[in-house]
């Protein structure tokens, strides 16, 4: 494609608006969607609070009174919401020569592209510094780790050996998520649900679970990550995670990952008094975290 100027016909290319600067980019879909249950709020920030429940009812001898259990407080995590805005502006002279239309319109897709990229981005972090130690939530651990304390001791939401991500290891990690316990050493029927990689592992991960036999091997057995549906929601690839190998499960725990929409994405535009130029500004407000690891396992292999 040459290359276009405008020496001679200053006004020339912007009718058609087909220029190469012109033209934008396919987007992803909103891929944050798939790592949160998102909800909305009120308010400058939101505190969960989690409660242990009671142990397992005693033996109760005859005659004798009713034990009594008491419901306590567990790990309390805040999520205070986050501002992010960016605007654009449209120059008077640019209103002038009739370029209002075509310039604003390029400036609102360029925000509008920014801004949603800035939403995967964020959203894409906690899972990101997942088994980062400098970044911790209401237990004071990461979000993957081996040693999540709990009234009924430590517990796991990571494989006891990382490993790549294959049939194997990914059955040990839903056979740990199935053992799963309560803060009061109770058993709960937790089960994964989907699985979150990077685009690197995205036909590895098809492998694995749509093959209709075993997956690598000569042995005429079938898969039966598939027979069972072992992961109902599927396999959700997410480009904004930086790490090749690591890989997730998402669970069905009540309050895993969860993201507060304070403020949608919202777009305004006025007038500047003293340069008459046409400024726009996007804004959105919001938050994400995690309540109960066990929303979340993972594997980071070296």
């Amino acid at each position: 494609m040459g290359v276009i100027t405008t020496n001679n016909h200053p006004k020339a290319l912007w009718p058609g608006v087909k220029a190469w600067w012109g033209r934008t980019y396919d987007e992803h879909a909103e891929e944050f969607k798939d790592l949160y249950d998102i909800e909305g709020s009120s308010r400058a920030y939101e505190e969960d609070v989690q409660l242990t429940g009671f142990g397992l009812a005693p033996i109760k001898s005859e005659g004798g009174s009713v034990s009594y259990d008491d419901e306590t407080q567990g790990y309390v995590t805040r999520y205070t919401h986050v501002a992010y805005a960016l605007g654009y502006i449209c120059t008077r002279e640019e209103q002038d020569d009739g370029l209002y239309e075509q310039v604003s319109k390029r400036r609102a897709q360029s925000n509008a592209f920014s801004m949603r990229q800035t939403k995967e981005i964020v959203a894409a972090n906690a899972y990101n510094r997942a088994f980062n130690t400098s970044y911790t939530y209401g237990d004071g651990k990461a979000l993957c780790v081996a040693d999540h304390p709990s009234t009924a001791g430590d517990w796991s939401n990571v494989l006891s050996t990382a490993a790549d991500l294959s049939e194997a290891s990914l059955e040990d990690i839903e056979i740990q998520i199935m053992a799963a316990v309560n803060d009061k050493g109770l058993k709960i029927s937790l089960m994964g649900e989907s699985l979150h990689i990077h685009p690197s592992e995205w036909y590895n991960a098809n492998r694995i679970l749509k093959s209709t036999l075993q997956n690598y091997t000569a042995n005429n057995a079938v898969n039966v990550l598939k027979l069972v549906n072992a992961l109902p929601k599927g396999i959700k690839m997410n480009h904004y995670f930086t790490d090749i190998d690591a890989w997730f499960v998402r669970t069905n725990a009540p309050r895993g990952m969860i993201m507060y929409d304070r403020t949608n994405d919202a777009l305004k535009q006025d007038n500047d008094f003293d340069t008459d130029n046409a400024k726009a500004k996007s804004y959105m407000r919001f938050s994400v975290g995690n309540t109960d690891p066990r929303g979340l396992y993972g594997s980071q292999p070296a």
